[in-house]
């Protein structure tokens, strides 16, 4: 291809698909497949996350454009086996979102995000309809490839939307402190399997009680990781400072340094 200023998403396809070409393609993109790409699509899902969280649009363009190159890798791969090709994929979701839209492309209404959420089921359910299966279940659609949080509480979400669910978060809350009591059991068991299992009892309250508080589990958790790793790097140059490495500070001194990155961010969300 000619390199010139500017590019368009047929371009992009062209340059996959002479990357891919099995006679003088690049030697690594022609062995991959589905499963090989996989983990790099998921990588670059999470660096999209990382740049929108770090503010950095340059960062956010380049992350985009890095995950829109897994999406047409993908749709190349399948062109080669006959399945589909980038169009296909293009046509079907710029056709379910048109359908999905009702209130935007069509005549029905709507003035909140919970009627959307609510016109986006109705939609759904048509579309199920016109493909029936007797043996669908409601958490069909939810993908097992979802971080294990996040999946957690798409679940708890399918099932509430058909009265599987309680009343009032309290009953959760009610519920983890009766799952708490059965890991204190286990660990006094001293029975390691057993321990496992509480532990993901526990985990699946807790993101159980986040659906209820319409709080995402998945997002509120990388935050907190953030602030961690953020906290954490506070101690390691707070000790640094003191002439200290961080191998050889006492637990005393990291929680006190803790607590002094802890002021400091207190300190610069009242400014």
């Amino acid at each position: 291809m000619q390199k010139k200023s500017n590019y368009n998403l047929l371009d992009l396809v062209k340059v996959m698909k002479a990357l891919r070409d099995p006679d003088n393609g690049c030697p690594w993109d022609i062995e991959q497949t589905f499963e090989t790409i996989l983990p790099y699509t998921l990588e670059e899902a999470y660096e999209v996350a990382d740049a929108i969280d770090s503010g950095c649009m340059d960062n956010l363009k380049e992350e985009l454009g890095d995950l829109l190159f897994q999406s047409i890798y993908h749709a190349q791969i399948a062109d080669e086996k006959g399945l589909f090709n980038i169009g296909d994929v293009i046509n079907h979701v710029t056709n379910k979102m048109i359908t999905r839209h009702p209130h935007v492309f069509g005549n029905m209404k709507a003035n909140s995000a919970n009627d959307v959420d609510k016109i986006w089921e109705i939609q759904k359910n048509k579309e199920d309809k016109q493909h029936p299966n007797t043996n669908k279940s409601a958490l069909d659609d939810i993908g097992k490839a979802l971080p294990s949080l996040l999946r957690a509480q798409k679940l708890q979400k399918k099932a509430a939307k058909v009265g599987f669910k309680w009343d009032n978060a309290t009953h959760v809350l009610d519920k983890l402190e009766e799952e708490i009591q059965e890991m204190r059991q286990a660990i006094a068991n001293n029975d390691p399997k057993n321990q496992e299992e509480e532990l993901g009892d526990i985990i699946f309250l807790i993101a159980n009680y986040a659906r209820m508080l319409d709080i995402n589990a998945e997002e509120a958790l990388r935050k907190c990781n953030n602030k961690f790793e953020r906290r954490f790097k506070g101690i390691e140059q707070d000790i640094k400072s003191q002439g200290l490495d961080i191998s050889s500070a006492t637990l005393e001194q990291m929680e006190k340094s803790w607590n002094k990155q802890k002021e400091k961010e207190k300190k610069g969300y009242m400014r």
